[in-house]
């Protein structure tokens, strides 16, 4: 049994919806709950031939066992989440804590209407900046004042620390990646919080003692979305050349692609306190690798591009995706002692 944190290492979209999904199935947690900003990130989960996009709720939810839960520090849009709700059919184990910050349609006009952010930083629109804002100079509403969304407030906190009480495995999911965090990215391109493993701790009421892993998703091509720094970006002619397009979950926007950063992914498993490690994209260092779902069937290719990850990270490479389908992952995790 244990209390899992899994975020991402570099600027996001680096496939955690299909980590967690798997994890979630394979680990059967009593509990999944959501950290992070809010519905500015879009994770995607692929089941066989079913793709689903989520803003709000964990992307665990493929467990049908699991209670889902959004933390004290992320903020909701009702309007995404009741819409969500329904999409997955999950309304009766969904709950969200009652001091979630509220994005209001005002937060979203002013997001989009917000040259510096529109514009310069490349914001999403989806309201979480002049959210996130409004949270600090006390204003804005908390989720236990919306009616519409009373059947779903619980103390989030206490049902985690609950469960880690009673020995049952929980999960911790992350949003965005290290390289936007506020205080660790690229500055001022980046989100309006945090999105360090600390930070999603923070954001569930779990304190740091009760963490037993955190699990860094990277990818092998890294991606980027929106303006912003981005060191090993690729030209888009030699990325399209390699047969790699990628566009945005919530923006839809064309992702910018870069090669591997191995300095970057140290510094981000060194800030986020990592203790495993999820590679996803393997199949793009070699394509004869797709679908693989044994270490000993990937190439040589494969293996040499893992072996320099786990050099240039520290820490085990223990998942390695091999396709955009949620079992199509190579697990070697350790069973817990």
């Amino acid at each position: 049994m244990s209390c899992t944190i899994i975020v991402g290492g570099f600027f996001g979209d680096e496939g955690k919806g299909k980590v967690v999904a798997h994890i979630a199935e394979k680990d059967q947690p009593t509990i999944i709950s959501r950290g992070g900003v809010g519905p500015n990130a879009g994770h995607t989960v692929k089941i066989g031939e079913k793709e689903y996009g989520m803003r709000m709720i964990p992307s665990g939810f493929v467990y049908p066992n699991a209670r889902l839960m959004i933390g004290t520090g992320v903020l909701v849009d009702p309007r995404v989440f009741l819409h969500e709700i329904d999409m997955l059919n999950v309304r009766n184990r969904t709950f969200i804590d009652s001091r979630c910050g509220i994005i209001e349609e005002d937060h979203i006009a002013r997001d989009k209407g917000s040259a510096h952010l529109a514009k310069k930083i490349g914001s999403t629109g989806s309201g979480c900046g002049p959210a996130n804002s409004d949270r600090v100079m006390r204003t804005s509403r908390q989720a236990k004042d919306v009616p519409e969304l009373s059947q779903f407030i619980i103390d989030v906190p206490e049902a985690i620390n609950g469960a880690i009480g009673k020995n049952e495995t929980v999960l911790l999911e992350g949003t965005q990646g290290f390289g936007i965090s506020l205080y660790f990215g690229t500055y001022p391109f980046v989100t309006s919080k945090d999105t360090s493993a600390s930070q999603i701790a923070a954001d569930n009421g779990v304190g740091p003692t009760k963490i037993d892993d955190v699990i860094v998703v990277f990818k092998a091509f890294p991606t980027r979305v929106g303006e912003g720094p981005f060191s090993t970006e690729m030209a888009r002619d030699k990325s399209d050349a390699m047969g790699i397009q990628e566009f945005g979950t919530v923006t839809h926007r064309q992702r910018r692609i870069g090669q591997w950063d191995g300095e970057m992914a140290r510094y981000s498993a060194m800030i986020n306190g990592c203790t495993q490690v999820a590679i996803t994209g393997i199949d793009r260092v070699d394509k004869d690798c797709f679908g693989i779902t044994e270490y000993g069937k990937l190439t040589k290719k494969a293996k040499d591009f893992l072996k320099q990850a786990e050099d240039d990270i520290g820490c085990p490479v223990t998942l390695i995706s091999t396709g955009p389908d949620i079992h199509q992952i190579i697990d070697i995790r350790k069973e817990p002692a």
